[in-house]
This record gives structure tokens, sequence and C-alpha cells, in this order.
């Protein structure tokens, strides 16, 4: 039996002028970020927030004048790695629920980011 997913937020890419006339759909649940794109023949992929590792909200000139704007994910996704969600209405807002879901999944999974810059990855060397 199939479960029923309860989004919290969907929508879809917008076109240069801000209309959803596009054939990419954006959803997200709890635990996981939908892209589904495609009229005859439609892909959906699927990146679960655990995965995610940075996000980065832009906008540019155009996408400020329509109230819209870019959010860019890197991910540890093998099949989705880096991508955006272009055009999307409300960005602030909808970064910021992406950003705390993310959070709360990698608490929940127990799963640590490890970041290391600079000096930090002469001292692991020195470990080995």
């Amino acid at each position: 039996m199939m479960e029923e997913v309860t989004y919290v937020w969907n929508d879809r890419k917008r076109n240069f002028l801000g209309l959803p006339w596009t054939f990419t759909k954006y959803a997200l649940t709890q635990d996981r970020l939908f892209i589904t794109t495609g009229l005859l023949k439609t892909e959906e992929d699927e990146v679960r927030l655990y995965r995610i590792l940075d996000i980065t909200k832009s906008k540019t000139l155009w996408q400020k004048i329509f109230s819209m704007g870019t959010i860019k994910v890197s991910s540890a996704d093998k099949s989705l790695g880096n991508f955006e969600l272009k055009n999307v209405k409300k960005v602030d807002e909808v970064k910021e629920m992406l950003s705390r879901l993310v959070e709360e999944c990698r608490d929940k999974k127990r799963v640590a980011n490890r970041e290391f810059m600079g000096d930090d990855l002469d001292a692991l060397d020195e470990d080995v």
C-alpha cells in the first residue's frame, strides 16, 4: 500500500514574468525534496533533506521585480548533486523553511556535516 505524502510546500518553476507556465514542479515534505519535470515524459528526482550540504539564495534584478528568486542547493546526492530551484515565489520563506527542515532531518538522523578548512586539513594529514 502507498502512503499518502503530505507536502509542506509545493510550487512550479515560473517563467521570466513570474507566471507558473512551465513543466517543472517543486515539492517539499518533512524529509524529502522532489523536482518533477516534463510534459509527455515526466521525471521525478528526489533528494533526502539530510543529504543537503549547503543552501544559497540569489535574486537577479528581473527576479526582484517579479518577487522571485533562485535557491542553489549543494547536496551529497549522487544522481542530483548540485541543483537549483529556479524562479521560486516567496524565495526568502522557502529558503528558511528548507534550511530549518534540513537541520531537523540531520538532527533526527544524527548526521554530522564535517567541514574542514585551511589548517584543519594539515592537522588531519599529520594524524594519519
